[in-house]
């Protein structure tokens, strides 16, 4: 197949602005190359492009749905990038056999009618907005099969999520070294921003008094302050926003890798890249995580916003073997696995668009 994956508009690839779509776009790209397939990129101006096909668009970007509340109307900046990015797509369209959108944004979904090709929409989060909601359902409906999503937990985010194709993950395991043995410290990955829940895991390591190491952008700085004067004797060491060949190093000298997300995570791609590294992952039972983790196997589940429920779990890391949680891994998250998962996906998309056009140019008996 010729594939176009056209990403997040809300910061090139390898800014850290597009959280985990953009490690998630990188291992497809790399997992259907491997299996065969052509690959083309489109990404803001700016991006790191895992393969040779990428194209940069110039424009403003896009504000994260994370920040906006229910009733959020639909807005484009002037000189919109996601609006330059789509136009480029549909002037290469004919150039693929199908597109991928990793975009959680209305207008993707809204044009996906009047193009030629298919458009496979791989939606990043759970439902945020009423318009979201509205206009991802709409392509439910009118495209079946076309809607993919990374976990169950997300899926039931959605009145529709029944009907949406759950592809999991994975990673090029070959980029992260598993590590059997750790230092005394814990870790903290993601953006740091209100929903991903900080505070908990900040005030975990001041009970505990474990140094927990942060890694990731910053994107609201005043909101960082506030974290950490709330809590002034926390051993805390902000390590900044790694590209993956550090973190996966970093992370991987670490007892534990602990996850708060106070909404529900579409998956938690971090959780699976520190079982990579051996590294047992003490998360909320909330969201993707849930569906990652191994409880009391590579990892613990706990109470979710249980502060307590952190610290105690923190106190069994010992009863884990990391071995275990490479070899889930391995099992469940290479990108063999997710190749597989994704590929499949495609084609089904490809053969119903088939069957359909030809139910449609077959004349009446």
């Amino acid at each position: 197949m010729r594939v176009l994956l056209v990403s997040t508009p809300v910061g090139p690839l390898g800014s850290g602005l597009g959280g985990g779509v953009e490690l998630t776009l990188t291992n497809i790209a790399k997992a259907l190359v491997l299996r065969g397939h052509a690959v083309g990129i489109i990404a803001p101006k700016g991006s790191q492009f895992p393969i040779n096909n990428g194209i940069e668009v110039d424009g403003a970007l896009q504000i994260t749905a994370q920040v906006q509340g229910r009733g959020a109307p639909i807005t484009l900046p002037a000189n919109s990038v996601l609006e330059n990015m789509w136009t480029c797509t549909r002037d290469l369209q004919q150039n693929f056999d199908v597109i991928i959108n990793f975009a959680y944004d209305w207008l993707p979904f809204y044009l996906t009618p009047w193009f030629h090709r298919p458009i496979a929409h791989l939606v990043s989060m759970g439902s945020l907005t009423d318009a979201m909601d509205e206009i991802i359902g709409k392509t439910v409906q009118n495209f079946p099969g076309t809607v993919g999503v990374h976990s169950l937990a997300q899926a039931a985010t959605f009145e529709f999520g029944d009907r949406c194709r759950c592809l999991s993950n994975g990673l090029d395991l070959s980029g992260y070294t598993f590590q059997p043995q750790a230092d005394r410290a814990l870790a903290w990955v993601g953006r740091i921003a209100p929903e991903k829940g900080i505070e908990d895991a900040i005030a975990a390591a001041a009970q505990t008094q474990i140094s927990l190491r942060i890694f990731g952008i910053q994107p609201d700085l005043a909101y960082w302050q506030r974290v950490c004067q709330q809590y002034p004797q926390a051993p805390i060491d902000y390590r900044g926003f790694l590209p993956t060949h550090q973190l996966q190093q970093e992370l991987g000298q670490c007892a534990a890798l602990v996850m708060t997300p106070r909404w529900v995570e579409a998956f938690g791609n971090v959780a699976m890249e520190a079982l990579a590294c051996g590294v047992p992952v003490v998360a909320y039972r909330r969201g993707g995580p849930a569906e990652i983790v191994q409880d009391g196997v590579t990892g613990w589940l706990v109470e979710p916003d249980s502060v307590a429920g952190l610290v105690a779990a923190i106190a069994r890391l010992d009863e884990l073997d990391r071995h275990t949680c490479r070899q889930q891994a391995e099992a469940s998250y290479s990108l063999e696995a997710m190749g597989g998962r994704v590929e499949q996906w495609l084609k089904d998309i490809l053969t119903n668009r088939e069957a359909g056009m030809e139910a449609i140019s077959k004349p009446d008996s």
